[in-house]
């Protein structure tokens, strides 16, 4: 049998928990040897948590050690480009985190950059999701028939105050108070990319965002309407600003078939079609973590065999042209500098 690839880790943010938990669950095919990251204080909690025998200050130190065979990157996304090239100059397999670049331009010219010199894949679990697999699956069998409509929604109250005052998302993920693009490009990202991944290809026809939560600087709140290819209608309903919603991240589903719906409820999925029913219930915890364990099992599983990435840098790059049509739309960003203004007086 092999030796387990030994992998270096660049990032030790919040994320970056849920990466190492999912390689632990891999070790017999790969291990986390070193980590990278400029708080010398996060990288040694993770060191210390995980059995990390080397920590860096930066990335740059830690490629130039050596002794890797593939780079994992979970730093803040501005800095995606900037280490991918980083660790394409080491000729390292890489997978990094979505996006791969803060803007659909920066990343195309990312891709042309990479394309031919190192494998790259882009860290996108959501579509990993044990109940989204699993709705595919029910989809490929054609047992709901033609997409005729499709309904998500993500409805929470983490950026409204709780009862004891306090905004729960940015407690989880303080970085989302500087994102000028937050919701869309922070969170709906992986929800549009599971819909392409459920329906094939979309476009995005209308987009509205909004702000509710003075401590932020980008949106909190969007409604948007996307088509796919075979005509069927999507709407993406998404609020963090949500009185009374739960301070946790739900996903609800509905698809319509010509012959039977699929429905997801938080971590319940099921399908009808006259009078069948197939109820799956999942455990929330274990599907979330579970998806990450998948995404780094895929990545081994291509670099092995030697076969493409699901979510190849050119399948990111439709994600964030959907992603930036959204922003497009909305006109999010044209009105952007007043509403700076307004959040910095």
């Amino acid at each position: 049998m092999a030796l387990p690839l030994r992998i270096g880790l660049i990032g030790a943010g919040w994320v970056t928990l849920y990466h190492l938990r999912g390689w632990q669950a891999l070790a017999e095919e790969a291990v986390i040897v070193a980590i990278a990251d400029p708080s010398d204080k996060a990288s040694e909690n993770r060191a210390a948590e995980f059995g990390i025998g080397a920590r860096y200050r930066s990335a740059s130190e830690m490629l130039a050690a050596g002794g890797l065979d593939a780079v994992d990157i979970a730093a803040p996304r501005a800095a995606h480009a900037e280490l991918v090239r980083l660790a394409a100059d080491h000729g390292l397999p890489i997978l990094c985190q979505k996006p791969l670049a803060p803007t659909l331009d920066e990343a195309r010219q990312l891709v042309a950059d990479m394309t031919g010199r190192v494998r790259l894949m882009v860290h996108e679990n959501w579509r990993f999701r044990a109940y989204y697999r699993q709705a595919a699956q029910w989809i490929a069998q054609g047992r709901i028939g033609k997409v005729k409509a499709a309904s998500l929604s993500l409805v929470t109250s983490g950026t409204v105050p709780n009862a004891e005052g306090r905004l729960t998302a940015l407690e989880r993920q303080p970085m989302l108070r500087g994102e000028q693009r937050m919701l869309v490009a922070e969170v709906l990202i992986h929800h549009l990319d599971t819909l392409r991944m459920l329906l094939g290809p979309m476009s995005v026809r209308a987009a509205v965002l909004s702000r509710t939560c003075p401590e932020i600087l980008g949106e909190d709140g969007a409604v948007l309407h996307l088509e796919t290819a075979g005509g069927a209608g999507v709407s993406v309903f998404a609020s963090f600003a949500a009185y009374g919603a739960q301070p946790e991240q739900v996903d609800r589903l509905t698809l319509l078939g010509e012959r039977g719906m699929i429905r997801l409820d938080g971590a319940e999925l099921v399908f009808t079609s006259g009078g069948d029913e197939e109820r799956i219930s999942f455990d929330q915890a274990a599907v979330y973590q579970g998806a990450y364990t998948a995404t780094l099992a895929h990545f081994l599983r291509s670099l092995r065999e030697n076969t493409p990435f699901e979510t190849s840098p050119e399948d990111n790059l439709e994600t964030l042209r959907l992603v930036e049509d959204c922003y497009r739309l909305s006109s999010w960003e044209s009105a952007g500098k007043s509403r700076t203004e307004g959040h910095a007086a």
